[in-house]
């Protein structure tokens, strides 16, 4: 599931309007280098993004308060957007050019008159400028600067390797579902049965890292919680009792509700990050 999930995005990402010519390259349109300091783990407040979120807040009011007539609401959120507008360029400087500074000084001149069709007219500029640039930057800097880099990331194990990465564990995880199924097919339960009790511990090892993201554990939870527990509980049962047509089952079963509920997320954009990184 994850592969064609990621085939697509860089398909989104890469395709320009229009039919192409057979052969002709194209080309992704980076975000400005400066943008990476309004991110973790350059800025610890995530400020870029509160920023965005007080644009779409501020421009939802402005555009409210139009439909409703009301002047003085338009007065109070135009001021505030045209001052968080005016932020952008000077966060990040690259962007001076894309920006439209004329359109936000005239949404709050006329917000200031009361004009409300000036303030609706001035308004929709800086929402197609707002588009314009999510349509080009939004996709690739979550991907670079909200996924995190797995590779960095440490798995602590009680084993003799001690602290292991995250693409070791990885490895690790999908040599044994590999092997359960290999044995199960070929009839080697107590094979089975030993890399099924070995995949536990492993996958309690990728449990106890889910916090150096994630601040509770309801992600930990829904992916390697009770659930998934009993599911594996009963996977060692069908082992044991040679029912290898439920095994097998329950192990896709397992496949899903871990691997691929987990991948469908975190591995696209883990793929997608080290795919742009080198061109930064």
């Amino acid at each position: 599931m994850h592969q064609p999930i990621l085939l697509l995005i860089l398909f989104l990402l890469l395709s320009t309007p229009g039919p192409a010519p057979a052969g002709e390259e194209r080309t992704l349109k980076m975000p400005p280098a400066s943008l990476a300091k309004w991110y973790k783990p350059v800025n610890k407040r995530q400020v870029w993004l509160h920023t965005m979120f007080r644009l779409r807040r501020q421009m939802q009011a402005v555009e409210e308060y139009v439909l409703l007539k009301d002047a003085a609401g338009v007065k109070k959120w135009g001021r505030r957007l045209a001052e968080s507008y005016r932020r952008i360029p000077e966060m990040v400087p690259e962007w001076r050019d894309e920006v439209e500074l004329g359109w936000a000084d005239r949404l709050e001149a006329a917000a200031l008159k009361g004009n409300f069709k000036g303030v609706a007219r001035a308004w929709k500029k800086l929402e197609n400028s707002c588009d314009a640039c999510h349509d080009d930057f939004r996709p690739l800097a979550a991907a670079l600067y909200r996924a995190p880099e797995y590779s960095k990331l440490k798995v602590m194990t009680e084993e003799a390797a001690g602290e292991i990465t995250y693409p070791e564990l990885m490895n690790r995880l999908t040599r044994l579902v590999n092997r359960i199924k290999i044995a199960i097919e070929d009839g080697r339960l107590p094979v089975a049965g030993q890399a099924l009790k070995r995949l536990g511990k492993q996958l309690g090892y990728l449990g106890e890292s889910c916090g150096q993201c994630h601040r509770d554990n309801i992600p930990r939870e829904r992916i390697l919680g009770g659930p998934t527990r009993r599911l594996l509980k009963k996977l060692g049962a069908s082992i044991r009792n040679n029912e290898l047509k439920e095994a097998g089952k329950l192990l896709g079963k397992a496949a899903v509700a871990v691997c691929a509920r987990c991948h469908g997320v975190h591995r696209t954009l883990g793929d997608l990050k080290e795919f742009l990184t080198p061109l930064r």
